[in-house]
């Protein structure tokens, strides 16, 4: 299963509005056939597996990160497909929340005496699903902050400099997070002040993720889509309006980079599933421009609160990663 959960982030950004999903067949204690969700969401990761493994499926076992699709979309069934190759077992870490699923998968090939285990590494898999499993439960994408700050929390000094506070190693690996993202985010103000690319640039030629502007009026004209940039959607209304049509529309992760207000929008509305932060060794002081603006907080209590998940050193920066508390 932890071979099927590597795959899967193969997926990420890649096969919106699908889920990233892996999958790895085993036949005599030896890997027949592997797979993932290919990118736009097919072929899905079981019919990947199936068609590597060939012959060696019948017989064989099924890791695989969700539970198999149980209707007919683009394609058959995958509990169909796992049925007809004659797998003896089928190994998942989660169920599906989709309506269309939602255990139905499980049900189809137990009804074939296909014997299924379910729940192992449920949690790696809930965690790496995020965004599909809130565009599901929520009807919204799992959103990522990111900050890129001095020592000190600024974003830029008071005359609005800020290039660069950040190191060239930070600055790439900024880029590697929006290539597992289906979609990059910024507000009006940034759009006007910086007129940002927000593709994803040093990794080739990739599907490049939407790129969108919550405005309620015109901005500057940003770089039209071509095979260098995503599509551009401009968004009016709040945060959580625009993150529920982002919903409707089939994305299931946003990487956020706009300013201060927008930070502060999505924090205060409780809005931010994950943090990533990029702190470097420098001091700009209490005028230099905050990386969130003012939340109106009265009490430390109603402050949002965040676990510590991931930290490591970038270049001459710090990488920090924080999930939502009780997420």
């Amino acid at each position: 299963m932890d071979h099927a959960l590597r795959l899967a982030r193969r997926g990420l950004g890649n096969v919106w509005p699908n889920p990233a999903v892996g999958c790895v067949i085993v036949a005599d204690g030896r890997i027949a056939g592997r797979g993932w969700t290919q990118p736009g969401g097919r072929p899905h990761a079981e019919r990947m597996a199936l068609d590597m493994a060939g012959p060696a499926a019948r017989g064989a076992t099924a890791y695989v990160t969700l539970e198999p699709c149980a209707h007919h979309g683009r394609t058959p069934p995958c509990a169909e497909g796992l049925i007809r190759a004659g797998v003896a077992r089928v190994v998942t870490a989660l169920t599906d929340p989709d309506p269309r699923v939602a255990g139905r998968g499980h049900a189809m090939l137990r009804a074939e005496g296909i014997e299924v285990t379910e729940g192992v590494r449920a949690e790696a898999a809930a965690a790496l699903q995020r965004g599909f499993l809130s565009r599901v439960t929520l009807g919204r994408p799992m959103v990522t902050l990111k900050l890129a700050t001095s020592f000190d929390g600024r974003i830029a000094t008071a005359t609005g400099e800020s290039r660069w506070i950040t190191g060239g190693a930070a600055r790439r690996h900024v880029h590697l997070l929006r290539l597992t993202h289906d979609a990059v985010m910024v507000g009006a103000g940034t759009a006007r002040a910086d007129r940002p690319a927000l593709n994803v640039r040093g990794f080739g030629p990739v599907r490049q993720p939407v790129r969108v502007v919550l405005a309620n009026d015109a901005i500057p004209p940003l770089p039209p889509e071509d095979a260098d940039h995503g599509p551009l959607w401009v968004l009016p209304g709040p945060p959580a309006g625009a993150l529920a049509e982002l919903g409707r529309r089939g994305i299931t992760r946003v990487f956020c980079e706009g300013g201060g207000h927008l930070a502060a929008a999505l924090l205060a509305g409780g809005l931010v599933d994950e943090m990533v932060g990029y702190t470097a060794g420098v001091l700009l002081g209490g005028d230099g421009r905050a990386a969130v603006a003012p939340m109106g907080l009265a009490a430390l209590a109603d402050a949002p609160r965040f676990q510590l998940a991931e930290t490591r050193a970038l270049g001459g920066d710090l990488f920090h990663r924080w999930v939502r508390a009780g997420a």
